[in-house]
């Protein structure tokens, strides 16, 4: 067993006091640094970070990104969800590290859409209707994973049509 324990803290963001989410870093009492590209393999990572290394993973729409001593995850319900999912990436961790034999380590992220082909696809009205100040921003946040293009009221059948085509390719949930 490669990591065997943790300390979790959990915090409201200091940019916004008033979220209902909460965040959570876990301080690891081992360091899995050598585990993280078995890790990303297995799991499929969004992101990969070689120098210091660390893997992002995006997972019914929170982000959470393990280090080599920490793993931070973001907009969590409350303690005990933060709780469930840091037990569930301590076994993931743990079975990656007792399978590296088997497993071919990964230090490539997903490819991901393009925020200017996302544009494209987008009326360009800045109408502010999805809640985004602009078009531009709507696109980067498709890119990330975190809106759709069901979530662009202004985006016509044919636009939304294009606009899925184009990120079906690009998976963003695990």
């Amino acid at each position: 067993m490669l990591l065997k324990g943790y300390q979790k803290e959990i915090f409201r963001p200091k940019c916004n006091p008033g979220f209902q989410s909460v965040h959570c870093i876990a301080h690891l009492d081992q360091d899995v640094s050598e585990a993280l590209p078995y890790l990303n393999t297995v799991l499929g990572g969004f992101e990969y970070f070689r120098d210091p290394p660390a893997v992002t993973f995006r997972l019914h729409g929170k982000l959470l990104t393990v280090h080599g001593r920490r793993i931070a995850v973001n907009a969590l319900e409350d303690e005990a969800e933060a709780e469930r999912i840091l037990r569930w990436m301590q076994r993931e961790i743990n079975e990656a590290w007792e399978q590296r034999d088997r497993i071919q380590p990964s230090y490539e992220g997903r490819t991901k859409p393009k925020v200017l082909e996302v544009l494209k696809r987008l009326p360009k009205s800045n109408c502010g209707q999805c809640g985004q100040p602009t078009c531009m921003v709507f696109a980067v946040l498709v890119t990330e994973g975190a809106k759709t293009a069901d979530e662009c009221p202004a985006l016509e059948d044919d636009g939304r049509r294009s606009l899925n085509e184009y990120l079906a390719p690009f998976v963003f949930e695990d």
